[in-house]
């Protein structure tokens, strides 16, 4: 569903272990659930924009898996989006993706103002964490899975200021999944 508002919203939607953690200790990420029940092909139809850190591009950006016909049709729509890439060290734009090197709050600005769907922040940590330090967060999408890593990449860390959110929604789902939906109050 397009959105009607003014301004394109950014969404960080990410899944999330109970004890905050969105890697393993060696990145692994085995423990994330995805299934139908959750509506990830709604949330993607309602995104045109993907926004990820370098390190998360190199690994995600432009994954193909080898598994099943399911998995290949929901890296179509993820890769069917505008990417842009935010990095200190690499300064290309290539056909799959366009880079942003400084002026984060501009960029981010010109985006929300474009014509389009919401955006989607895939991360990794460091960019989120950037953005929350910029407060270019409009909505927080945690899918809090049923698993307690003990160690690993936080979902949050080094935050440089208090951000007060409001509780919109919550989706408990069957596979033990709790989703959280929060906005900027």
């Amino acid at each position: 569903m397009p959105n009607n508002q003014e301004q394109r919203r950014i969404i960080l939607d990410l899944a999330v272990t109970l004890d905050g953690f969105i890697e393993g200790k060696n990145g692994e990420i085995d423990w994330c659930i995805l299934d139908p029940e959750m509506g990830f092909d709604e949330f993607l139809g309602s995104i045109d924009t993907i926004l990820y850190g370098r390190k998360s591009y190199d690994l995600w950006g432009q994954y193909t898996p080898e598994t099943n016909d399911a998995d290949a049709e929901f890296w179509k729509q993820v890769h069917n989006k505008d990417k842009y890439v935010f990095s200190k060290t690499q300064h290309k734009t290539n056909p799959n993706a366009t880079y942003i090197n400084d002026h984060i709050a501009e960029e981010v600005a010109k985006l929300k103002s474009e014509p389009g769907k919401d955006i989607w922040l895939y991360g990794g940590a460091s960019l989120i964490t950037t953005f929350m330090d910029l407060g270019l967060i409009d909505e927080f999408r945690l899918s809090v899975h049923p698993v307690i890593l003990g160690e690993g990449k936080p979902l949050f860390s080094d935050i440089k200021m208090r951000v007060e959110l409001q509780l919109v929604e919550t989706k408990p789902y069957s596979s033990g999944v709790v989703q959280l939906i929060y906005r900027k109050q």
